[in-house]
């Protein structure tokens, strides 16, 4: 009878499978993407930056991605945008590309790439000051105030040491305009909310993309960059080949692909993953410095986006079901913003950036 007993049990609840083989390859090979290959962008950006123009790799990079976004969408049949959502994609674009991409290209010539990484995942930070103390759009709390302070304290960490930046000379001011294109990004991450843009996440992204890279290459014409025009060594151009096609593309594409098939907030996990995976890029390819400060720096970063887009005491979903037809559990509003751009289509192909 116990032998019998058992076996029913057995029969009637399955052992569960292990979590590499609950997701299909694709699965694993689209998280790869948005993991491995967004965190790998800060090494392939300083790469690049370090041997040609930086505002002409951005605006290449993104100029190129984002016709060929662009072209494949309306190859598919996609509606042309509208004069109204032109004018959205141009804004959209100059913020979330022009500006955020033209300060990070430009700061990396400064800034290690690890360092840099962990600089961008304060994203959602700036989202959080820029909808409670600037547009009042969600209401104060001091939990979250508490998350963004220590988040600030841990890069307050790693760029200071005893008075003096740890990155050697030249001083802090490339993290802070780093930091400025930030807060540029989490702007255009508010306002897409409001604004007229195209259904199509191809349609938008590849858009947005194309003004944002042509900007940043009007920009480069006119800051002198391209006079002469300036040779290309082939380690910078095979970074910038890397980040087209993989960090644009490829990464674009697998995002897209996980969104149509997996929650927002799931997917909007390698916010914390793509700094570790840059900083140990950053180490073991580069041979950039890691000391104990920068680690518990980054670990404090890490740790209060962590917190702010995770805070259990926010309703903002409560009664309402997510993208996986589960009951969500109850999150905050920056990390219901957070989703509500990615389920848009409308966060940068390589983000948090991704990069």
């Amino acid at each position: 009878m116990s032998t019998l007993t058992v076996s029913n049990l057995t029969a009637q609840t399955p052992l569960r499978k292990p979590i590499w083989k609950r997701f299909s390859s694709q699965t694993i090979l689209a998280f790869f993407a948005i993991y491995v290959i967004w965190g790998s962008t800060f090494l392939a950006i300083r790469t690049a930056v370090l041997l040609a123009p930086p505002w002409f790799c951005a605006g290449v990079r993104f100029f190129v991605a984002g016709t060929v976004l662009f072209v494949f969408a309306l190859m598919r049949g996609m509606r042309w945008p509208s004069l109204r959502e032109w004018r959205s994609l141009g804004i959209i674009g100059m913020l979330m590309f022009s500006m955020t991409y033209g300060a990070l290209f430009w700061g990396e010539q400064y800034v290690p790439s690890g360092i840099t990484s962990v600089l961008e995942a304060t994203l959602p930070l700036m989202t959080v000051l820029l909808e409670v103390f600037v547009l009042r759009q969600q209401r104060f709390r001091w939990r979250v105030l508490l998350a963004v302070t220590v988040g600030f304290c841990g890069i307050t960490m790693m760029v200071f040491k005893g008075g003096h930046s740890s990155f050697g000379g030249f001083g802090v001011f490339p993290c802070l305009v780093i930091l400025g294109g930030s807060a540029s990004w989490s702007l255009g991450a508010v306002l897409t909310r409001s604004l007229a843009l195209p259904k199509s996440r191809l349609v938008t992204a590849g858009a947005e993309m194309m003004l944002g890279g042509g900007t940043l290459l009007m920009l480069s014409l006119a800051s002198g960059e391209l006079r002469p025009f300036p040779v290309i060594p082939p380690k910078a151009a095979f970074a910038l080949v890397y980040l087209i096609v993989a960090g644009s593309l490829v990464g674009f594409t697998a995002f897209v692909w996980l969104l149509e098939r997996m929650p927002a907030s799931r997917v909007a996990s390698h916010a914390f993953v793509n700094p570790i995976v840059a900083i140990a890029l950053g180490y073991f390819v580069a041979s950039e410095e890691i000391t104990l400060r920068t680690l518990l720096g980054a670990a404090l970063v890490v740790g209060s986006v962590v917190l702010t887009m995770r805070d259990t005491g926010s309703t903002v979903l409560k009664g309402r079901r997510d993208s996986g037809g589960h009951r969500g559990n109850r999150r905050s509003p920056a990390w219901s913003a957070f989703c509500q751009v990615l389920s848009k289509g409308n966060q940068p192909a390589n983000s948090s950036h991704p990069r």
